[in-house]
């Protein structure tokens, strides 16, 4: 039961310290563009990917 006095004090500082941080975020713009990121993964890249090897070429890289 002592155990209880300990906690609570202590899961509403860890209660208030989230609080403190979401604020933080929101006022650092961590949350203003959240379509951004999404779009811009669908986007093709400029550059193509390298040519992948087929079997002669590897066989020729050997000797």
């Amino acid at each position: 039961m002592s155990v209880i006095y300990g906690l609570i004090p202590g899961m509403i500082l860890l209660g208030l310290v989230s609080v403190l941080v979401f604020f933080w975020a929101v006022r650092s713009g961590q949350y203003e563009d959240m379509e951004g990121p999404a779009h811009r993964i669908l986007d093709d890249d400029d550059m193509p990917a390298a040519p992948e090897k087929n079997e002669q070429d590897a066989d020729d890289d050997r000797l």
